[in-house]
């Protein structure tokens, strides 16, 4: 059983994938620095770096844009990538591929292509691509029959997995959609002054459908009946969404109701428990993310290397799913228990291989040093979840992190809500910091508002100065009373 669960209020967003019950990815949106992967932008050259075949793009925003003009990595300076060489204020069309990170910019290409629910359309190309998690060499031949019909000319393609079963004018609607985006750049390349915007990828809504949600999925599940229609709006062309949409209008909190709150709560912990008394620490640095396996409350039997067996292939588990929750990205180090046994380090990859392999990002084992540590690459896209959801300490001169004024607030408005809902108080008086209750009523009381309006109570404020940005209490009647 797959559901995709959406708690949305006001701008804020969380995006859960469960699995039987588990949680096994997870989105957030603050509201405030929204995803931009997939926008289009018309840039000016602003510096170029011949020495790195590279330059940064002024697109609009703060920080420039990295783009890497040269064809392959660490190749000379030749003839051909000098022809390709850009010059500063020039006009260019890029895509964004990565998000910025800590003080980098965004990552940008312009190798311009245009990605739907089932296909991913190349301006200026004239090949077919078929994934080959579609096997059927019947149904692969079916599908290059009908592209070769109805394909553009000047344009390649390639056939995602889920273009498997569709027919000739499932094909049709979605090329043509996206050949319109096509056109769009085309004439933006010509007329529009840069830095600007061309096309902004159609937000969390489209990307939950064309990212998350599959034929294996059973329910899409969302609380806010706004985004409701939204994801009906877009999702209209795409089978199943429909009849698996659902809107969630109960007085317990969405993630609460299907038991998943707790489960969100420890993937931010350093520390996860493994069932057998073991226990893993995640550690996020700028250049790597490390993870330490330990045997914890585990003894095992007799025999130590089962022991310590037992433990490591519990954290490889673990590890291949907290590396999805937590969007965690690059190089990964798992510092695995030391193990004599050659076919159990072999075991333990393979192992790890298979389930890496559920991951939609695309994960590399790339193998295991004699110090048991196996070294992992995983595609970098979205920030991961710890950037989005926590900042740097202001007491501790940046050594640790606590959880951010909007992360915290959207939880404070869930358990508002809970008690406004499930008590027979017409009041509640929320006792935090100032900063606090600021990011919890939201822009010009948007949130504050809402909440007094669909509860039809009352919120009150008691300011609590020695509260910390992160504390709250949510007290029952008027603080007055």
């Amino acid at each position: 059983m797959k559901k995709i669960l959406i708690d949305s209020f006001a701008e804020q967003k969380r995006i859960a994938l469960i699995e039987n019950g588990e949680l096994v990815e997870l989105i957030f949106e603050n509201g405030k620095e929204n995803s931009i992967v997939g926008n289009i932008y018309c840039g000016r050259i602003e510096s170029v770096m011949a020495g790195m075949q590279a330059c940064f793009v002024d697109i609009g925003l703060e920080k420039n844009a990295y783009l890497y003009y040269g064809s392959e990595r660490a190749e000379n300076d030749s003839d051909t990538t000098r022809k390709n060489r850009p010059k500063v204020g020039d006009t260019v069309v890029v895509k964004v591929l990565k998000d910025g990170f800590g003080s980098k910019g965004p990552v940008v290409t312009t190798d311009i292509s245009y990605t739907g629910k089932f296909v991913v359309l190349l301006p200026n190309e004239n090949s077919i691509g078929i994934s080959k998690k579609i096997i059927s060499k019947e149904e692969r031949n079916r599908i290059k029959d009908i592209v070769e019909k109805i394909l553009p000319e000047n344009y390649g393609i390639i056939v995602r997995t889920d273009g498997e079963g569709k027919t000739l004018e499932d094909y049709e609607s979605e090329i043509k959609s996206l050949l319109e985006k096509s056109q769009v750049i085309e004439k933006g390349r010509m007329y529009t002054k840069p830095p600007a915007l061309l096309i902004k990828d159609s937000g969390t809504a489209f990307g939950v459908i064309r990212e998350l949600f599959t034929s294996d999925i059973d329910e899409l599940i969302v609380n806010d009946y706004e985004y409701y229609n939204e994801l009906l709006e877009n999702g209209k062309d795409y089978k199943g969404i429909n009849e698996r949409l659902k809107f969630y209008d109960g007085d317990i909190p969405l993630f609460e109701e299907y038991f998943i709150e707790s489960k969100v709560q420890k993937a931010l912990q350093k520390k996860v428990w493994l069932k057998s008394g073991g226990f893993i620490v995640i550690e996020e640095t700028e250049a790597c993310v490390v993870i330490d396996v330990n045997t914890g409350k585990f003894i095992g039997s007799k025999n130590l290397e089962k022991t310590i067996m037992k433990t490591n292939l519990e954290a490889v588990y673990e590890v291949a799913k907290q590396l999805r929750i937590r969007n965690l990205s690059g190089m990964i180090i798992v510092d695995f228990i030391d193990i004599k046994s050659d076919e159990n380090k072999a075991i333990l990859r393979k192992t790890l291989e298979k389930e890496l392999a559920k991951d939609r990002i695309k994960s590399v084992v790339v193998g295991m040093t004699e110090l048991c540590l196996m070294q992992i690459t995983r595609k970098k896209t979205r920030r991961p979840l710890s950037e989005t959801v926590m900042n740097k300490c202001r007491e501790c001169n940046g050594t640790g992190l606590v959880f951010s004024a909007e992360w915290v607030s959207n939880s404070m408005r869930r358990d508002v809500i809970k008690v406004l809902n499930t008590t027979v108080f017409d009041t509640v008086t929320v006792k935090c910091s100032e900063r606090l209750f600021n990011a919890f009523r939201g822009k010009d009381n948007f949130a504050l508002d809402r909440i007094e309006n669909i509860t039809n109570k009352k919120v009150m404020f008691c300011e609590d100065k020695t509260k910390k940005v992160y504390e709250y209490e949510i007290l029952n009647g008027d603080k007055n009373n």
